[in-house]
C-alpha cells in the first residue's frame, strides 16, 4: 500500500477472488470508479487460480491485499492480527457478533471469515474510510465483522447466488446493519427490500456494459439456415459449467431439434460439471456438433459472438435456490447484433422482452426451448431483427455510465455529465 493514500477518498472493496475471468464486470466497475476519482483498495478473500486474465484488470490502479485464504496457512499473521485487535474498544461487540453467528452457522467457513475481518482490520485501521463487499454472502461477512472493528461503515454489491442461498436471518442481520446495499435486478431488490428494515436501503443498479469495449459488428451475419452440413448455424453459450446455467437442458433440446437442422454448439467457460456434460453429449448422439473451448480471455469471446448465429443461455433455479440475476453475457451478446434465446428466470425478462429483443421460454421446458432453436435456427431474417432491437436495447438502458452514475452517487461522487 502506498505511503499517499487519502484516508478521506480511500474504499476498501472486498471480494471472494481477484482477478477472476467470471468477475470482469466489477473489474470494470473498479476501473470506471477510480477514472471518477475514487481510491480504491482491493481486498482478496482469494489468490487467483485462472491461468488467464481479461484485459481491463491490467488498467487497475489499485493495490491488491490478499487475506489469509486459509488461516493456518499464515498462522502468525492471524495471531499477531487477533493479539491486536483484543486492544481495541470495539473487539468485545465484534466477536460477541461472530459467536451469535457461529452458534447458527457452526462452520469452518464461519471461523474462517472472523480470521480474515481481524486481519483486514488490523492491517486497514486508519488507512481506508469505507468497505464494500462484492457479494452478499462471505465478502460481506468478513465486510460486516471488520468494520465493526474499525467503527467505519460498510456496503455491499448483491448479484445471485449470494442472495439465494444465504440464510434469511443473516440477510436480515447484513440489510439491517449496511449502510447502503446495490443489487442488479428488480427481483433482486423485492426479494430484499421485503426483509430490510428500511427498504431504502436497497437500491437498483443493473450492471452496465462498457459500449467501448464491445463496439457493434461492422459485418454482416452470413444467413444460414440450417440446410447446409458444410456451413451450419453456429449457437453460442458462455458461462460456468454449473447447474443453474441449465446447460443439461440446453443439450436435451438441441438433442430433439430435426435431423435436417445443421448446426454446431460452442460453449465458452470452465466449471465442475464440465465432464458431465461431454458425457450427456455423447450419451445424446450429439458430441460431433459439440466444441468445448474452456475459459477464454475477453477478446476472444468477442470474436465468438461476432461468429455466431444465436447465442443460448438456458437458465433455471437449482435445488438450493441458486439463480443468475441478470448474467452479463447477456449483455454482451445482444450488443453484437446476436440473437439471444433465454429462460424467464430472475431479472432476465427486465433486459428481453419476449418476441422483441430476444426469445424468452419457460425455465426447464425442454420441449418450449427446443421449438425457440428449431425457428431461429431456420429464419436468419428473425435473427436479424432481434438482434437489431436487442442491441438498441442495451445502448439505450444498459450502458455503463448509468450504472457507474448509481454507484459513484452512492460514494459521493459526481456523475460524469456534472463533473
Amino acid at each position: 500500500m502506498t505511503s499517499t493514500r487519502s484516508i478521506e477518498n480511500t474504499v476498501a472493496f472486498v471480494v471472494k477472488g481477484y482477478p477472476r475471468l467470471s468477475e470482469s464486470f466489477i473489474a470494470q466497475e473498479i476501473v470506471a470508479l477510480e477514472r471518477r476519482g475514487l481510491d480504491i483498495l482491493i481486498v482478496s478473500l482469494r489468490h487467483p487460480t485462472d491461468p488467464v486474465i481479461h484485459p481491463i484488470h491490467d488498467e487497475i490502479k489499485a493495490t491488491v491485499l490478499y487475506l489469509p485464504e486459509y488461516l493456518y496457512q499464515q498462522p502468525l499473521r492471524v495471531i499477531r492480527a487477533w493479539t491486536n485487535a483484543r486492544h481495541s474498544p470495539r473487539y468485545e461487540a465484534t466477536r460477541n457478533m461472530w459467536l451469535e453467528d457461529l452458534r447458527r452457522d457452526r462452520s469452518a467457513n464461519r471461523i474462517r471469515r472472523f480470521g480474515q475481518a481481524m486481519v483486514l482490520g488490523c492491517e486497514l485501521m486508519g488507512k481506508v474510510r469505507h468497505l464494500h463487499a462484492h457479494f452478499l454472502h462471505t465478502p460481506a461477512s468478513v465486510a460486516r465483522y471488520a468494520s465493526t472493528l474499525m467503527g467505519i461503515p460498510w456496503s455491499c454489491s448483491a448479484h445471485a447466488k449470494d442472495i439465494w442461498t444465504t440464510p434469511m436471518w443473516e440477510k436480515r442481520q447484513k440489510l439491517a446493519e449496511c449502510t447502503w446495499i446495490t443489487t442488479c435486478t428488480q427481483a433482486n431488490v423485492s426479494h430484499l427490500s421485503a426483509i430490510a428494515e428500511n427498504h431504502d436501503t436497497v437500491k437498483l443498479n443493473y450492471h452496465g456494459l462498457d459500449l467501448q469495449r464491445f463496439p457493434p459488428p461492422i459485418q454482416p451475419r452470413p444467413p444460414r439456415d440450417g440446410h447446409h452440413s458444410d456451413d451450419p448455424v453456429i449457437i453460442l453459450s458462455v458461462g460456468r459449467a454449473v447447474d443453474k446455467k441449465g446447460y443439461d437442458d440446453l443439450l436435451r433440446a438441441l438433442s430433439q431439434l430435426p435431423t435436417s437442422r445443421k448446426w454446431q454448439f460452442v460453449h465458452i467457460g470452465d466449471g465442475d460439471l464440465l465432464p458431465a456434460l461431454k458425457r450427456l453429449g455423447q450419451e445424446l448422439g450429439i458430441a460431433s456438433c459439440i466444441r468445448w473451448l474452456g475459459a477464454l480471455p475477453q477478446q476472444e469471446v468477442l470474436v465468438w459472438y461476432r461468429r455466431a448465429d444465436i447465442f443460448a443461455l438456458a437458465c433455471h433455479v437449482s435445488a438450493n435456490g441458486d439463480r443468475d440475476g441478470l448474467p452479463n453475457v447477456l449483455l454482451e451478446a445482444l450488443s453484437q447484433r446476436l440473437a439471444v434465446l433465454s429462460t424467464n428466470v430472475s431479472g432476465i425478462p427486465e433486459l428481453i422482452d419476449q418476441g422483441e429483443h430476444g426469445v424468452i421460454v419457460p425455465e426447464r421446458d425442454i420441449a418450449a426451448l427446443t421449438r425457440a432453436l428449431d425457428r431461429l435456427i431456420g429464419d436468419p431474417d428473425l435473427r436479424m431483427r432481434l438482434g437489431e432491437a436487442g442491441s438498441i436495447r442495451v445502448r439505450e438502458k444498459f450502458s455503463l455510465d448509468a450504472h457507474i452514475n448509481g454507484i459513484a452517487a452512492q460514494f459521493g461522487i459526481q456523475s460524469a455529465s456534472a463533473a
